[in-house]
């Protein structure tokens, strides 16, 4: 069982570095989004690289990497259905989290579309993943 409750660790503060990328990351597209001189927009343009490269994608990496050894640990919570529904709100994440790799690379160069009214509404996606995930990991309701 130590292993296990070790992996746990690993994987809940991988998750909170992670989440503190994937709240933290869209905020800075908001201000980008509304900044208007060039000073401003080339430091966003370093922070969101910075942050994205250097703690979200190793965060991610490692939240996924060491929620599979629970799984691989315990594999019966395979058959229960909170796993499932957790893992798709995972899906999800991991989707949300490339996403924002696109539009760093749609901010780096210098081809943002969207405003920061869009931006303020993509930022709340990982606290409805996030309320989600922690209920199903908590109560397992099925």
């Amino acid at each position: 069982m130590t292993a296990y409750l070790s992996y746990k660790a690993l994987h809940l503060i991988a998750m909170v570095c992670w989440f503190a990328v994937l709240f933290y990351l869209p905020r800075l597209f908001v201000y980008h989004a509304a900044a208007e001189d060039q000073v401003g927009k080339e430091r966003f343009k370093v922070m969101e690289r910075k942050l994205y490269r250097g703690i979200g994608t190793p965060s991610m990496i490692a939240t996924l990497v060491f929620g599979v050894a629970m799984l691989v640990v315990n594999p019966t919570w395979l058959q229960q259905g909170w796993v499932h529904a957790k893992l798709t709100f995972v899906a999800l994440l991991v989707i949300y989290h490339f996403s924002c790799g696109y539009f760093i690379k749609q901010f780096a160069a210098d081809n943002n579309q969207r405003n920061h009214v869009f931006f303020r509404f993509f930022n709340e996606a990982p606290v409805i993943a996030l309320i989600a995930i922690i209920f199903l990991a908590v109560l397992k309701p099925f």
